[in-house]
């Protein structure tokens, strides 16, 4: 079960998220140390990445490649500079379809 602060968090990265990628079709699921980060289209959500606080207040940021496996990403940082890392390189399949 997620903890208070990762919870706090996943509200955090969510409202973030929402405000680098300009809509609010992301959706934030805590699951142990990750924060897995969906696209939400047509009420299915495919999960596209990953940040794991790898030590506290220290996140690592990984993509899920097309075989299913966890890809990390460059960097390591507190939750804004790894979202600010997802964003940057994978602001294409983050966006919806629509």
């Amino acid at each position: 079960m997620p903890t208070t602060s990762r919870k706090a968090d996943a509200e955090r990265l969510a409202t973030r998220l929402s405000e680098l990628l300009g809509h609010d079709q992301i959706a934030i699921r805590p699951y142990g140390s990750h924060l897995h980060i969906r696209l939400v289209e047509d009420d299915l959500e495919t999960t596209v990445a990953r940040l794991t606080e790898i030590r506290p207040r220290a996140f690592a940021a990984a993509y899920r490649n097309q075989a299913g496996r966890w890809e990390p990403l460059p960097g390591v940082g507190d939750l804004e500079q790894a979202t600010q890392t997802v964003v940057d390189c994978l602001e294409p399949y983050l966006q919806p379809l629509d």
